[in-house]
């Protein structure tokens, strides 16, 4: 299974984004969607779609979501948690806007794809590719747009 997960696109889908995702299995927004439309024109490319709330939100998008795909536990969520909740075995998350892929001394595993857009224009943006296959380790790439 192929995850096409961003963060922080702060009311800007770009094109070049769009295309590149559109063939995912699903796609995971980590927050600061700001426009409600932009969630419009990710359902809209087909894959299944899962939204959390970033801090700069005002719609009703749950703040965490807990995903299970092969075998493997995911906690979604815009802000970094102090800790991963009990249970995790990757915690994704937005907000820093810098790309992250660190495994903590529990073992689990910090996942953030980086900011699609600056809030006030960003040099760094982009997305990752979560590779989930059962019985192997995850895939973690991060690809610029």
């Amino acid at each position: 299974m192929r995850i096409a997960v961003i963060s922080d696109t702060h009311d800007h889908l770009p094109p070049a984004l769009a295309r590149k995702i559109r063939d995912a299995d699903e796609i995971w927004h980590l927050g600061d969607v700001c426009e409600p439309l932009i969630v419009h024109e990710l359902a809209a490319l087909g894959p299944p779609l899962r939204v959390v709330a970033g801090n700069c939100d005002d719609h009703p998008w749950p703040l965490t979501l807990d995903l299970e795909r092969g075998g493997v536990r995911f906690h979604l969520v815009h802000i970094p948690p102090a800790r991963a909740p009990a249970g995790a075995h990757a915690v994704l998350h937005g907000h820093t806007h810098v790309p992250r892929d660190e495994v903590d001394p529990a073992g689990v595993r910090w996942l953030n794809p980086g900011a699609v857009t600056g809030p006030r224009g960003g040099s760094a943006a982009g997305f990752a590719w979560l590779t989930v296959e059962r019985e192997k380790p995850l895939g973690w790439r991060r690809v610029r747009v």
